[in-house]
C-alpha cells in the first residue's frame, strides 16, 4: 500500500551565509530542498527530486537529506560534476543578495524518478520549474502528478536576475500555475512577471491558471484569493536574523498545516506564518529543534 509523500522539484544548492563580509554558517539549501526537509525535521515523509554533483559536497547534502527524514532516492548523483554553492550576503536587513557559482554541465538530471501517486503532495517552484533547458523533466513530473490526481503547490519565485530569458520562461510559468493546485508568489514576482503590484489584478491574471493565489509582500500583510474572494492576515513584526528561507518554510507550513487536517485559509496561514518566522529567528534554512519538539507535543495532543 503506498503511504503519502510530499515530493519536492528543485534545484540545490550549498549555502554560505556572509553578514559584515564574513561567513557565518554553511548549509545545504536551494528554495524547494528547504522546505522539504523542515517537513522531514517535522515528521513528514518526503523525497528530494533533485541533481547534485559527485563531490563532497554533494555526499554531504545527500547525508543532511537523510538525517533529517528526507529519501535521497531520488537524488541524481552526477560524478561530473560540482554541486552548485551559492553565497548569501545579509544586509543590515538580514535580507540577502546571492552570488552563485554553478558547474556548466549542470541541470541535466537524468536519475531514477518517484512514481506519483494520488495521495502525495508535489512542491516545485523557482527558475528551476521553468528553466528552458530542464523544462521537458519538470513537465513530465508535473504531468505525471497531475493524471495521477496528486495535489500540487507551486511557487512562482522569479527574481529579476533571470528576467533577461523571461519571454522564453513565461509559457512554462502559465503552464505551472495551470497545472497546480495553490500558486504562491509574492508581489515582486508578478511585478516582474506581468508589470502588476495591485493584489486584484495579479488574481485576475492568475485565476485564468489557478483559481487559489496566495500573495506574499515581504513584512506586509498576507492575501489569499479565491472564487470566493480575498482574505488578508497580518505578519507579525519580529527582529530578524536573516530572511534566507522565509518563503520555503511558509511554503513547508502551509502544507504541513494542510496534511494535519486544519481546514481555513486561517490556520493554514497561521501555520505557515509560523514556520516562516522561526527561519528568521535564526542563521539557517530549517525550522529550529524547538519548533520541531512544539510540533511533537502538537501531535501527542
Amino acid at each position: 500500500m503506498t503511504k503519502m509523500r510530499v515530493i519536492g522539484i528543485g534545484e540545490t544548492v550549498y549555502d554560505i551565509l556572509f553578514k559584515n563580509d564574513q561567513p557565518q554558517k554553511a548549509v545545504p539549501g536551494g528554495s524547494t530542498l528547504n522546505s522539504i526537509v523542515s517537513l522531514g525535521r517535522a515528521g513528514v515523509p518526503c523525497v528530494m527530486v533533485t541533481e547534485v554533483g559527485g563531490d563532497y559536497v554533494g555526499e554531504l547534502i545527500c547525508r543532511y537529506l537523510i538525517d533529517n527524514g528526507v529519501s535521497a532516492e531520488y537524488v541524481c548523483r552526477r560524478p561530473q560534476i560540482r554541486t552548485t554553492a551559492s553565497l548569501a550576503f545579509l544586509n543590515e536587513n538580514n535580507d540577502a543578495q546571492y552570488s552563485f557559482y554553478k558547474d556548466p554541465d549542470a541541470d541535466r538530471p537524468d536519475g531514477k524518478l518517484p512514481e506519483i501517486c494520488k495521495d502525495d503532495v508535489i512542491l516545485f517552484g523557482s527558475f528551476f520549474a521553468v528553466n528552458p533547458v530542464l523544462r521537458p523533466f519538470v513537465k513530465k513530473l508535473i504531468q505525471s502528478a497531475r493524471k495521477a490526481g496528486a495535489w500540487i503547490y507551486y511557487d512562482v519565485n522569479f527574481r529579476r536576475n533571470h528576467i533577461a530569458v523571461l519571454p522564453q520562461a513565461m509559457p512554462n510559468i502559465e503552464e505551472n500555475m495551470k497545472l497546480s493546485d495553490v500558486v504562491r508568489g509574492s508581489v515582486e514576482d508578478f511585478e516582474i512577471l506581468y508589470g502588476l503590484n495591485n493584489g486584484e489584478d495579479v488574481y485576475r491574471k492568475v485565476s485564468q491558471f489557478c483559481s487559489t493565489l496566495i500573495l506574499t509582500d515581504g513584512a506586509r500583510q498576507i492575501r489569499v484569493y479565491t472564487p470566493e474572494g480575498c482574505e488578508s492576515y497580518p505578519v507579525e513584526d519580529i527582529e530578524t536574523v536573516s530572511t534566507v528561507g522565509a518563503g520555503d518554510n511558509f511554503n513547508a507550513g502551509y502544507i504541513y498545516a494542510m496534511l494535519k487536517g486544519l481546514e481555513g485559509q486561517a490556520s493554514r496561514i497561521e501555520m505557515a506564518q509560523m514556520w516562516s518566522l522561526d527561519v528568521c529567528r535564526q542563521m539557517g534554512n530549517n525550522i529550529s529543534d524547538e519548533l520541531v519538539s512544539f510540533l511533537k507535543t502538537q501531535r501527542k495532543n
